[in-house]
């Protein structure tokens, strides 16, 4: 295969931003794409196979438009291009940049960081209710968060209701000290995190203390009826079937639901049917409903994280296809 050389301009003033501190984001397109690049005075001189100096082009090109509208790069944008770009997928990052949900109380733009994000928002936008569902680290807690906060901001619903099962992830912590709230905050602690971080916590105070905003766990559900409001269940995966159709049962006039959950990621007792697992049965011909699979590629925490899921799905596959029922199937295959 030949090699071939090909040319992009690079302001001076955006090569920082575009190639990371010591040249990082640099590095890793060469190493991802088998290419050699060379920058010098704004200019970008890329060698390569025709293929792979193409991708490289592009990806640069792609990252130079964020950076010109002002994003500050991150690996996880790089990342996402370079996976992109391997794919053949002809979907851009610059497709992603106009889509502001909201900004932190520090002025971080919120917006979707990748297609199945993307996706995920828009359902929001135009379902009752959605069911968000992918493995850590994805964004679906933190968006619908995003998106209730705007709704709730413009007027569009009265209140916000988060909600999960107060159930530990795999250990008993046995008796907690304190009054009610006190139990039970430990298990909401991911959800006061992101609405600090969005609203922040003067601001999330004075609404609680209106009743405006409610962080309450499943159980608290049960006998009311939630009109005019943006309800959030988190962490579905731990639900009973009769918990998740008492809390699906409570859903009144103007209100919109999102209802999240990692199904790799169960606390309940292995006897125990998760909630989610019999809703995506029941419900997956019911209109007004939606349902997103985020995947591993929409990881957007450290890099690491997407590796993490990663090595796991495979060790799980590996078990589901050796484990003992499968050995046994085998075995009998040959009888």
């Amino acid at each position: 295969m030949s090699i071939v050389e090909t040319i992009a301009s690079v302001p001076v003033e955006h090569e920082k931003n575009v190639f990371g501190q010591f040249d990082q984001y640099m590095k890793k397109i060469e190493r991802a794409l088998h290419v050699t690049v060379i920058a010098r005075d704004g200019e970008l001189k890329i060698i390569g196979n025709e293929a792979a100096a193409s991708r490289a082009k592009g990806i640069f090109l792609e990252l130079l438009e964020l950076s010109k509208r002002g994003n500050t790069i991150q690996e996880q944008n790089v990342d996402y291009a370079i996976s992109l770009a391997m794919e053949n997928d002809t979907s851009s990052l610059v497709e992603l940049d106009g889509d502001c949900i909201c900004h932190t109380i520090n002025g971080k733009p919120i917006k979707p960081k990748t297609l199945g994000q993307k996706a995920y928002v828009e359902a929001i936008q135009k379902n009752m209710i959605v069911f968000g569902l992918g493995p850590a680290g994805t964004g679906k807690t933190y968006l619908a968060m995003a998106m209730g906060i705007t709704a709730f901001k413009n007027e569009e619903v009265s209140r916000i209701i988060l909600t999960r099962p107060a159930i530990e992830a795999g250990e008993k912590l046995g008796f907690l000290p304190g009054d009610l709230q006190s139990k039970v905050d430990p298990y909401l602690r991911p959800l006061y995190d992101a609405l600090y971080q969005i609203m922040g916590p003067e601001s999330y105070a004075r609404n609680m203390e209106k009743g405006l905003i409610e962080v309450a766990p499943l159980a608290y559900m049960r006998g009311r009826t939630l009109d005019n409001a943006f309800i959030i269940l988190d962490e579905a995966q731990n639900t009973t079937p009769a918990q998740m159709k008492m809390f699906l049962t409570r859903i009144g006039f103007g209100s919109k639901v999102i209802i999240t959950g990692d199904l790799s990621q169960k606390d309940l007792p292995k006897e125990q049917a998760s909630g989610l697992d019999v809703a995506l049965k029941v419900l997956k011909d019911v209109e007004e409903i939606s349902f997103c699979t985020l995947t591993s590629k929409d990881v957007v925490r450290h890099p690491l994280v997407q590796k993490i899921v990663n090595a796991y799905e495979a060790y799980e596959s590996r078990q589901n296809t050796n484990g003992p029922k499968a050995q046994r199937r085998k075995y009998d295959s040959h009888i």
